[in-house]
């Protein structure tokens, strides 16, 4: 089953770039300007097939994305059906056509989840109280990091990476219930019932009199599948809540990148190498490239389809996001480059537009190179 939702994961990825580029060609096609090619992936070419329609179906070999290479693609071109000689109103369509086809799949799998079984992210995950409910329940248990020598635990004979199942006649799942737990019991000997390699044991243990740190042990609470909810009639509402609250995790997320690239910067210009690698390490932290797509799509396809079309659909809401930024090679950056030349009257030059372009493209090949670095440094 983990092979087929792999599989279905990286067919989705690859059909998020086939749906934002379909939203492209279509806007184009309505608009009156002419298609030469769709391709999947970017250059260099390993196939090609003469459409219909007169335009080249293609798939490639860099896997960063795809393109739609429209008739006249330069801002300056007059030629009838030409990109150059639509309206501003129809380049603005074209361009943000993709982004609009990303949001819709987005949203569409959303309110699919919402009505299957959405899995729980966040703590504070959007729904509507009154049309929820939990279907299933992540397994938390509490695993111990450490244990302070000379503590109560270790005289009982704990270890670290025990799991603590029981204090007492209170069961143990989450991190507040052996805080709280421990507190109560406070000075007292209880029987700490525990799991180690597979079996049960039982240890007594006498709790320090005060804390904080009763046993004596650093813990950590590790979390087996996930919550899962589902909704009927306000799904559509959930749904779009949850984009505007992933969207808005999104941008808290580049913010963290660009900060963490302020600090490599300012630690490189400073010679300050713990800021240089502060500064890397939250970089690096929010950012992955399809590397990371495919690690990540291989991890939830052990768990179920749900968390699957979960990734999918947060992967094209990322990519409408980031496709709407004014970061150039990308469709937000050609079409801020145009708006802006529009409001001072005054056409990018096809020299110019080259130039941008090209310039953008490489930069993005670059990031793109420096993320699979990243990528292959954190997962393998």
């Amino acid at each position: 089953m983990s092979v087929f939702l792999l599989i279905l994961g990286i067919v989705l990825f690859i059909g998020l770039i086939l749906v934002h580029e379909w939203g492209h060609f279509i806007a184009a096609r309505r608009g009156g300007v002419g298609v030469e090619e769709y391709g999947v992936f970017f250059p260099p070419r390993l196939y090609k097939k003469r459409m219909k329609g007169g335009w080249d179906f293609t798939i490639n070999l860099i896997p960063l994305g795809g393109f739609v290479k429209l008739k006249g693609e330069h801002d300056t071109d007059t030629e009838p059906g030409s990109f150059g000689a639509a309206t501003l109103w129809v380049k603005t369509k074209i361009m943000a056509a993709g982004v609009v086809m990303n949001l819709l799949t987005a949203y569409v799998l959303l309110v699919f989840l919402a009505l299957v079984g959405m899995p729980q992210l966040l703590d504070n995950q959007f729904t509507i109280a009154s049309d929820t409910k939990v279907t299933s329940q992540a397994e938390r248990s509490v695993v111990l990091q450490s244990v302070k020598p000379g503590g109560p635990a270790e005289k009982a004979g704990l270890e670290a990476d025990d799991t603590i199942t029981q204090i007492g006649q209170t069961h143990i799942e989450e991190v507040s219930d052996l805080q709280k737990t421990t507190k109560r019991y406070a000075g007292q000997t209880v029987a700490v019932l525990y799991e180690r390699d597979g079996k049960m044991q039982t240890a007594t243990a006498t709790l320090q009199p005060s804390g904080p740190g009763y046993l004596g042990v650093g813990i950590s609470e590790v979390q087996e599948g996930t919550d899962m909810q589902r909704s009927t009639w306000s799904a559509p509402i959930v749904a779009g809540g949850l984009i505007w609250q992933f969207t808005a995790a999104t941008f808290q997320g580049l913010g963290h990148a660009l900060a963490g690239l302020g600090g490599i910067i300012a630690g490189a210009a400073t010679g300050n190498d713990a800021a240089r690698q502060h500064g890397q390490t939250e970089a690096s932290e929010q950012v992955s490239g399809p590397i990371g797509i495919v690690v990540v799509l291989h991890y939830v396809s052990e768990l179920n389809f749900q968390f699957t079309l979960l990734i999918i659909a947060l992967i094209s809401l990322t990519l409408a996001i980031m496709n709407i930024l004014p970061i150039p090679a990308l469709d937000g950056g050609r079409l801020w480059i145009t708006l802006v030349a529009r409001a001072f009257n005054k056409p990018l030059t096809a020299r110019t537009e080259e130039i941008v372009n090209a310039f953008g493209f490489m930069l993005l090949i670059l990031l793109s190179i420096v993320i699979a670095v990243v990528d292959v440094r954190r997962f393998f």
